[in-house]
């Protein structure tokens, strides 16, 4: 067959190399988010609040280069892509910015590692900002393919699962090199992480970023885009027709992004703070910053198994109410218990009840997301990147905040931030997905709505609802 869009459903090897097209980005996000404070507070001895607000920077970066990555990919000039590709393109340059710039963020200040911290700020804070360029440019570009590459949803679909699948292999590989790293270079049992552990996280780094430069390069060897021109007149001539001023206009889209946002809050919280919670309350030793993740990510992978096996009648509502019941008792669970038994077994109960429900509630807030786009998909894009701008700023806005505070503490700080963020983050998201309207109807009226300004048929749009 000459038409890609129809290989692309029985080709292995074209399927293969757009998964691990992500790869880089996820081993590098799964470290940012896990060790970032990790390694800057208690390998590098920064402040808590200096550590806080670097990563308060890369978050910020990521919100606003988001919108800017995705509006440019579109507009890029074909003649200068026509060759290569415009979103590979763009993938090429953030793998670059990436490679360029992450290295450096978890190793020691090159050259003026004995100045003083404010100073090696400058120099770590222009390394995320590259890094944090890079990743929103291989992000968008990697998801904007999707489109690009298969026509029919099914196909689509399946490429996302595929996408999906290399996440969790990359998730479950950075947590088991940080085990064996920790674990075979030193008494990780009984020692906890400290500044002698800077080169350790170093060749931490390597090995993953092998992995993802391999990843990346495979990628772009074997992923061949066919860009549409009909797709590119089609986006542009969308564009003026004010769909996305109609979903402004409509208080569910706050409503639906107050729920992304807080789901964000709880999972990406949790995943930053429960290392430090586990050295700092606990006191255990190096070996659980490896384990104890790995167990929450084993929690989410379950969640994921349990939700394809549910049935249909399960609603949105009642799924958000199950993951956040999980995680409530994991987070409550924290609150009232440390003696030995929760630190050497129960721990990891916790974790797999936090990773679960976390997990639960994140893939069903992204199931009201695109309930809320519903048929316009045109407008897809601008919806998620909207809950995306939403979730990094306030994540970055809450971790730089509790980082703030953190330096002054008494070790029981992070069991409380545990406790009582992320706990209140699952109540305030569990309240307003209750009191969301039936989102069907809703995109019912967003679709007529936007069919009656662009001279649709209403019927057609509502028979892909």
């Amino acid at each position: 067959m000459d038409n890609e869009f129809m290989d692309i459903s029985t080709s292995f090897k074209l399927q293969l190399g757009y998964g691990i097209g992500h790869i880089l980005n996820d081993v590098c996000a799964s470290l940012w988010f896990t060790y970032f404070l990790v390694f800057f507070h208690l390998v590098l001895e920064f402040s808590a609040s200096q550590a806080g607000n670097l990563m308060l920077i890369g978050q910020v970066v990521d919100a606003l280069a988001t919108p800017f990555v995705g509006y440019h990919s579109d507009r890029t000039d074909n003649s200068i892509s026509a060759r290569y590709g415009k979103r590979k393109l763009w993938h090429l340059f953030g793998t670059a910015c990436v490679l360029a710039s992450f290295p450096f963020i978890f190793s020691q200040c090159i050259g003026c590692s004995v100045t003083h911290k404010w100073a090696q700020m400058y120099y770590f804070a222009a390394f995320i900002l590259i890094f944090q360029i890079g990743w929103a440019a291989v992000q968008i570009s990697h998801l904007s393919l999707i489109p690009e590459l298969a026509q029919d949803d099914h196909t689509r679909s399946h490429l996302t699962a595929v996408r999906y699948g290399f996440t969790v292999f990359s998730n479950l590989f950075v947590y088991i090199i940080t085990w064996i790293v920790l674990r075979v270079t030193g008494e990780c049992d009984k020692e906890q992480v400290g500044p002698a552990d800077a080169w350790k996280f170093r060749h931490i780094v390597y090995v993953v970023m092998s992995v993802g430069t391999v990843a990346s390069i495979i990628f772009h060897f074997s992923v061949k885009e066919k860009y549409s021109y009909a797709s590119q007149a089609e986006l542009i001539h969308q564009s003026g027709r004010g769909v996305h001023l109609d979903f402004l206009h409509r208080p569910i889209l706050y409503q639906v992004a107050g729920v992304y946002m807080s789901t964000r809050l709880v999972v990406n919280v949790a995943q930053v703070f429960i290392p430090l919670y586990l050295h700092r309350t606990l006191g255990l030793a190096a070996r659980s910053l490896a384990v104890v993740p790995l167990a929450m990510y084993l929690g989410s992978l379950a969640a994921a198994g349990a939700q394809r096996l549910a049935p249909r009648s399960f609603t949105r509502k009642f799924n958000y109410f199950i993951g956040s019941i999980c995680a409530l008792i994991g987070f409550s669970w924290i609150y009232f218990e440390w003696d030995y038994d929760y630190k050497v077994y129960f721990i990891y109960i916790v974790a797999v009840l936090i990773g679960f429900g976390g997990a639960v509630m994140l893939v069903t807030s992204l199931s009201l997301t695109a309930d809320l786009v519903g048929a316009r998909t045109e407008a897809s894009a601008f919806v998620y990147g909207l809950m995306s701008f939403t979730d990094k700023l306030a994540c970055g806005i809450a971790i730089a905040g509790i980082q703030m505070y953190a330096e002054e503490a008494d070790s029981t700080y992070y069991r409380d931030v545990l406790s009582w963020v992320c706990g209140g983050a699952t109540l305030l998201g569990l309240t307003l997905t209750l009191l969301l309207p039936k989102l069907n109807s809703e995109v019912m009226i967003i679709n007529d709505s936007a069919s009656i300004n662009t001279s649709e048929d209403p019927s057609a749009i509502a028979e892909n609802i």
